[in-house]
């Protein structure tokens, strides 16, 4: 058995090195294996340079640092594979939730919410990222891995903004508008002129350019444009001016009648309430308890809030909309007997589901019309 010294086996790593392998972890590999096969199988007298030389030409066909280039290709590849089947399995995935969620949408079933969050959370941050990272790894020009980086965030930012669209979450169109900015005036025209040049590319370059291109259109129709927003939030405002101004004033000419109508304590109990119940939406939807003909100029109108969310970060407010229905379940109990009554209606309302913040004023509207309606009609039997 053969014993191999220390000068030795720096004159196989040395060795190593120059023939072109500079992984240091393959390198003491290499060595390692080396030093193993020749103290095993040379003679304790043996020629050892002319040994390691026979030995170390085993390992290669034409040069030592293949080693290392399939030993590089072989990590590369592993991860590769590994990627691609996280990125067919989200894939697969992502199509299943975006299918249930949508259908079980149509259907108005419960989970549609669920479904839909669960297939763009997949779709967005990771499907997309890895179809990118194996994108790049195969692309070797650095525009081709910059149009692909260009394009992948374009599209998680739709696909957010769409998931923001569907849950009524604040800045949907912002980033709609945005990714389809981005993907219109940069993506396409960089991915156009650079495909078109090349022969091999030109046509399906084309005809993928007019897709998008149709795409990012069709999407751009169901976005409202700043000005038209402005105007459907004015429109949408003054609608409630005007609703609040006839209660108002039918209030006020309750409050000139002279009666003791039975009806006069419950109604005011619910009038007071859903006046409470206003004044919280439109602070927390314009900033201001009240609002005037001035609107416009102050900024303060009545945009696409949700009311859930208000009622869901103020507990107290939550209770005065129990409070509210209780009231009114009461109230129509107690006068259903009542010659010419009108009930409040509890379905399809504030009570089910506030929505956005113009339908939750309009129904709390409604109710007070309803009330005064009730009281009115006493007056004029009596």
């Amino acid at each position: 058995m053969y014993c191999i010294s220390d000068t030795q086996i720096d004159y196989i790593l040395d060795d190593i090195s120059a023939r072109g392998v500079g992984m240091v972890s393959l390198q003491q590999d290499l060595l390692d294996h080396i030093c193993c096969v020749i103290e095993h199988n040379l003679e304790a007298d043996g020629d050892f340079e002319s040994f390691y030389q026979t030995t170390v030409s085993t390992f290669y066909k034409k040069e030592l640092a293949e080693i290392e280039a399939e030993t590089i290709n072989l990590l590369t590849h592993k991860n590769y594979y590994v990627m691609k089947k996280i990125m067919l399995a989200s894939g697969a995935f992502s199509v299943a939730m975006l299918t249930f969620g949508i259908f079980f949408k149509f259907m108005h079933w419960p989970g549609a919410a669920v479904c839909l969050l669960l297939g763009i959370f997949s779709l967005s941050f990771i499907f997309l990222p890895l179809m990118f990272t194996l994108k790049a790894k195969e692309q070797q020009s650095k525009n081709d891995k910059i149009i692909a980086g260009i394009g992948t965030f374009s599209a998680i930012l739709i696909s957010l903004g769409i998931l923001f669209k569907i849950m009524h979450w604040p800045g949907a169109n912002v980033m709609c508008s945005l990714a389809l900015g981005i993907m219109l005036v940069v993506f396409l025209p960089v991915y156009f002129f650079s495909g078109v040049r090349n022969p091999q590319t030109k046509i399906n370059t084309i005809v993928s350019s007019v897709l998008l291109f149709a795409g990012c259109a069709l999407i751009l129709t169901l976005i409202r444009s700043p000005n038209g927003s402005k105007r459907e939030y004015a429109k949408n405002t003054d609608y409630f001016l005007r609703n609040e101004q006839i209660v108002q004033n039918e209030q006020r000419l309750l409050s000139q009648t002279q009666s003791n109508a039975p009806l006069t304590e419950d109604g005011r109990a619910i009038s007071q309430l859903c006046d409470e119940l206003k004044t919280f939406l439109l602070e927390n939807e314009t900033g201001s308890k009240k609002l005037d003909a001035d609107f416009e100029s102050k900024g303060t109108w009545i945009a696409d809030g949700n009311a859930d969310d208000y009622f869901a970060h103020a507990p107290e407010q939550d209770r005065k909309l129990v409070q509210l229905r209780e009231a009114v379940k009461s109230y129509n109990e107690k006068h259903a007997g009542v010659s010419g009554f009108q009930p409040i209606s509890v379905r399809n309302s504030i009570f089910d589901d506030p929505g956005r913040v113009r339908n939750a004023l309009n129904d709390l509207i409604q109710i007070q019309m309803v009330v005064l309606q009730n009281q009115r009609g006493l007056l004029a039997s009596n």
